[in-house]
């Protein structure tokens, strides 16, 4: 099995763990890549769900690592390659001066990746009738495992520590939506500021289109280097199902702000996230990434992972197969517009470890 096959497998079926507490904690509800587990395979670091419904009967098994960290991956009981996991991070073991954990406000991501949701509440979220249904952002503020609001000292304070002590090398930050025009791009951008006073670290910061395109120039101005505005799915009938009040920003205001970032922050320097398996068929997640990469936006597209306590986590997590027939063909797409995972300079695109994706595109990369 090829080493992206094999991720692309893992990320829709999940892994059980003969020892949970290898290597940095998994990460349990909250934004990003939730109930989650960073492994290295073949020098690539990834994301792999561990509590997620699929996991737990997964036929791929990942035995105790030796004292070298290393582990051998199982499926079915017959070895079929080896793993390492990522270090827990050395700043976590620090609070601020007023006793919160730095982990509260930030997380390691991959190996390298710094990632905060700087406000940890949204409108979409406390809605039954707007909340996207694969969110999960207030769980892990309901568990105490994070607080509501970072302010930007405190996020200085723990991204100069990450990169003293862990060798972090790009942030993101991201926000749930607050009420108000700028969707988050004002708090995004006084983080961004402080952050970059503090130490000179790559910064994404990811929100919903603000009403006014304005703030994209201003995020920028402020010390973002990459932005990303995230569809999650890509038809007016699949947002309108999954995401009802996301979807009430429609799907022209995102191609508007789309255009505008890429004149602010350059072609490839603006992504967007699509999960794969919320409805949206390969034909169209493909049609609108072919549209996204003409005008010089990365498509970060990622297989839909059902996180315990949303309400679809019951929902299959995508085919393997669905997959690949989405990932081959849009890394190829991908290259040809001149984008490459490798040249992002901050995000989820550049990190990779969601998806297979930047995989496909070393496969397509030519000497």
């Amino acid at each position: 099995m090829t080493v992206h096959t094999l991720i692309t497998d893992l990320q829709t079926r999940g892994m059980r763990l003969v020892d949970p507490r290898a290597g940095a904690e998994s990460r349990r509800g909250g934004a990003g890549p939730s109930d989650h587990k960073a492994v290295t395979i073949d020098g690539m670091t990834v994301m792999v769900p561990v509590h997620t419904a699929p996991a737990f009967d997964s036929p791929y098994l990942v035995e105790a690592p030796d004292e070298k960290g290393r582990a051998r991956i199982l499926k079915d009981g017959a070895p079929l390659a080896e793993a390492a996991f990522p270090a827990k991070p050395r700043f976590t073991d620090l609070s601020t001066a007023d006793g919160i954990p730095y982990g509260h406000i930030a997380q390691l991501h991959s190996r390298d990746v710094l990632a905060t949701t700087v406000l940890q509440t949204c409108i979409r979220y406390e809605s039954r009738k707007k909340t996207c249904k694969f969110c999960s952002i207030g769980q892990s503020l309901a568990a105490g495992r994070t607080i509501a609001r970072k302010t930007p000292a405190q996020l200085a304070e723990v991204a100069k520590a990450a990169v003293e002590l862990d060798g972090v090398k790009h942030m993101v930050m991201t926000t749930g939506t607050p009420k108000g025009p700028d969707r988050g791009a004002a708090v995004l951008a006084e983080s961004a500021a402080a952050v970059k006073a503090a130490v000179d670290l790559p910064i994404q910061v990811q929100c919903e289109p603000p009403e006014d395109d304005s703030w994209l120039r201003r995020m920028h101005e402020a010390g973002a280097d990459s932005l990303g505005m995230h569809l999650e799915a890509v038809t007016p009938e699949v947002r309108a199902e999954i995401m009802p009040g996301k979807a009430s920003v429609p799907l022209s205001k995102y191609w508007d702000s789309f255009e505008a970032a890429v004149e602010v922050f350059g072609r490839g320097q603006v992504s967007t996230y699509i999960l794969a398996g919320l409805g949206d068929t390969e034909e169209a997640i493909l049609r609108t990434a072919e549209r996204l990469c003409a005008i010089g936006v990365y498509p970060f597209v990622v297989p839909f992972v059902p996180i315990s306590g949303t309400p679809l986590e019951s929902r299959p997590a995508p085919r393997p197969e669905f997959m690949a027939r989405i990932l081959a063909p849009l890394a190829q797409m991908i290259l040809a517009s001149g984008m490459r995972a490798t040249e992002i300079k901050a995000g989820c695109g550049r990190c990779g470890a969601c998806s297979a994706l930047s995989a496909y595109e070393k496969l397509g990369i030519r000497p």
